[in-house]
């Protein structure tokens, strides 16, 4: 069976899809089989991947619901299933979460980004009170600007929803949206870039925390 990572936030805006898109083109690129799921009815992650050309590319698929039910048949043969969740549909949130065995939360350096991220943790801890901790769940700090007192402090409050940060996380930088819009991520830019070193960075966490 796959390692399932789902990518969650009910607030939109926070980065879940560039997260998503990125991680499963990172792991693929490093010759680990991969699947995305576009769970978002708004299907950002299959516009992006309707915009790449080339042949050995991440396949993407969109599915609803019924994930949970479906993923083990859709996903037999993968190494790792990314899923690109859905904004403010609980149910989707639900379904994405009863699937996965690891959970990252983007979330941005704002009061209201934070305090939106309670009924999403709400439900994790539901689940993980009936599975014996499954899934495991990590906060994520995404589109931070540098040097600013917020970005430095969101970490602690994120302390107060009792679960894991990721050391490493995103900054905002226009390099991320420049490379979507031909279907590309920043995995695609020189090895001198900064937001390629940053994500390989976060990537590498977020396969470390998967697997502890």
């Amino acid at each position: 069976m796959p390692t399932v990572i789902a990518v969650l936030n009910q607030k939109g805006g926070s980065g879940k899809t560039t997260t998503a898109t990125n991680l499963a083109t990172h792991l693929h690129a490093g010759g680990e089989s991969t699947l995305l799921v576009d769970l978002d009815p708004q299907g950002s992650a299959t516009d992006w991947a309707d915009e790449r050309e080339g042949d050995d590319l991440c396949p993407v698929v969109r599915m609803g619901k019924s994930l949970a039910r479906d993923l083990p048949r859709v996903a037999s043969g993968y190494k790792w299933v990314v899923i690109d969740g859905a904004p403010q549909v609980a149910e989707l949130a639900a379904a994405a979460i009863k699937a996965a065995d690891t959970v990252i939360i983007p979330v941005q350096p704002s009061p209201y980004d934070i305090w939106a991220c309670a009924d999403l943790t709400e439900l994790i801890k539901a689940r993980q009170e009936v599975t014996d901790g499954q899934p495991k769940a990590a906060f994520m700090v995404s589109r931070a600007i540098q040097n600013t007192r917020l970005s430095g402090e969101v970490g602690t409050a994120l302390d107060s929803y009792e679960l894991h940060t990721l050391k490493r996380g995103t900054t905002q930088r226009v390099d991320y949206a420049d490379t979507a819009k031909y279907g590309g991520t920043v995995l695609d830019l020189p090895d001198e870039h900064k937001a390629r070193h940053e994500f390989k960075m976060l990537a590498r966490e977020i396969k470390e925390f998967a697997h502890e």
